[in-house]
């Protein structure tokens, strides 16, 4: 599973309760997306998450 280059957001896990109370294991994924940015004058592919392209953090190429 892909991280977020900015932040290090990745997958959280935790265990998933059913309502007759059954547990198993349970993967959120977060949403992360390839896309190309500006580095040192460049264009390089990343991996970063919605909410920092949502914020500006990044400048896409």
């Amino acid at each position: 599973m892909a991280k977020c280059a900015v932040c290090g957001k990745g997958a959280h896990f935790g265990i998933k309760v059913s309502h007759s109370h059954r547990r198993s294991n349970k993967m959120w994924k977060s949403n992360v997306k390839s896309v190309k940015v500006k580095v040192n004058g460049g264009a390089k592919k990343m991996y970063v998450c919605t909410s920092c392209l949502r914020s500006g953090l990044v400048e896409r190429a």
